[in-house]
């Protein structure tokens, strides 16, 4: 659901005035210099001026070197956005940044950092903001990966289960206010191997539903702290827009009671991401998810999948179980330039416990997108997804896995 818009040309054209507009002035001594000429001097310096572009060009030229290596920069830092149209949020205005740093600049050898800033508006009352990034330290021995987010949104309910979900007739309105904000720190036991601790924080408010019998008595409001642990795999070649390497991470959060937690849960987490060239210009990326919940579950922590990121072309909660499983296969391939193409197949499903799993109940996944290289390994993705029932355009940046 979150950054599920679709670009336009205004994108281009609102971004490149963000950057421009912060471009620095001229030094200080520069213009001390050109005072100081005489009148000859003064008037060879205006005659041989480049003449000022305007702000198309500028924009233009914004864009055209925004993926370029820019190692005289600490911090690189882009900025894109203008409005958006889609069938879950309407029309409105989005706004997505892209930055990477290292913390030492003299250091080539550790794998850049990255963060990315978030927002959106749009007419039916949606509003959303986040940050989100991997931080990497000194030769790669420590990583912090965050994402932090808060939205407003007047969403629709199916129910829980994947009969519920599978039933349209169900689709209702609800408001829902979300914040969630999750921070792992993980250390390098092994070469590519991590390890360490991680935190999560939960708040979910439903409100103005027109179905409660679909709640089936859950809490509307919920507040989850939890702590855990993850143990992680990862050989990717850069985490934006990988082309080869492997990740595979296994995560378990606990939500006790003692934490304050009115529904006291658990979840244990599995993902399994392979990347690998094909042909010039392509790559195969294929990624298994699942995740399983344990105990007295609150209906936003249910675990569901669709938006931006999972079986692209659901709608992100329209089916909520305790389990849930899907599989992807993309092929990516560069086209001209800095254009790109995909297409992809999945398939996934929701589930009360394992024994409830069944073929009849898996549900289909496919859809076609375009890329364009904003940075350096960093794509703006224009995504179509079509699964049972229903379709969606979607607008992000970086690739969904």
């Amino acid at each position: 659901m979150l950054r599920k818009i679709t670009a336009t040309l205004t994108t281009a054209l609102i971004g490149g005035f963000c950057a421009l507009s912060a471009q620095e002035p001229m030094p200080a001594d520069s213009m001390i210099v050109a005072a100081a000429d005489n009148s000859s001097t003064a008037t060879v310096v205006e005659e041989s001026a480049p003449k000022k572009r305007n702000i198309i060009n500028r924009v233009l030229d914004y864009f055209n070197d925004s993926n370029k290596p820019k190692e005289y920069k600490g911090f690189d830092f882009s900025i894109i956005g203008g409005p958006h149209y889609s069938s879950d949020t309407k029309f409105g205005i989005g706004l997505v940044a892209a930055g990477f740093y290292r913390n030492e600049a003299s250091d080539s050898i550790t794998p850049l950092s990255n963060v990315s800033l978030y927002g959106d508006v749009s007419t039916v009352g949606f509003y959303l903001i986040g940050i989100r990034g991997n931080h990497i330290f000194k030769l790669d021995k420590n990583r912090i990966d965050y994402n932090l987010y808060f939205y407003s949104f007047p969403r629709e309910f199916w129910g829980i289960g994947f009969d519920n979900g599978n039933n349209m007739a169900n689709k209702s309105k609800f408001n829902e206010i979300y914040v969630k904000a999750t921070v792992n720190y993980l250390h390098a036991l092994a070469p590519n191997l991590f390890f360490g601790p991680g935190v999560g924080f939960n708040y979910a408010h439903a409100a103005k539903m027109h179905r409660l019998d679909l709640w089936e008595g859950l809490p509307l409001h919920t507040a989850s702290f939890g702590v855990g642990l993850r143990l992680q795999y990862d050989t990717r070649d850069n985490m934006t827009a990988t082309q080869n390497g492997v990740l595979a991470s296994l995560e378990q959060q606990f939500c006790p009671g003692f934490l304050g937690n009115k529904q006291a849960f658990s979840y244990t987490e599995l993902k399994l991401s392979y990347f690998h060239h094909l042909w010039k210009g392509s790559v195969l990326a294929t990624q298994y998810h699942a995740k399983v919940n344990y105990g007295d579950v609150p209906w936003a922590m249910l675990a569901t999948f669709g938006g931006s990121n999972t079986m692209r072309g659901y709608y992100e909660g329209r089916f909520r179980d305790k389990g849930e499983m899907d599989l992807t296969v993309e092929l990516r391939q560069h086209v001209w330039r800095r254009n790109g193409i995909v297409a992809w197949l999945g398939v996934g499903t929701v589930f009360p416990k394992f024994s409830e799993i069944q073929f009849r109940r898996l549900l289909p996944n496919g859809g076609i997108g375009y890329r364009w290289e904003f940075k350096q390994r960093t794509n703006v993705r224009l995504d179509f997804g079509i699964g049972k029932g229903e379709k969606s355009f979607i607008f992000s940046i970086n690739e969904a896995f």
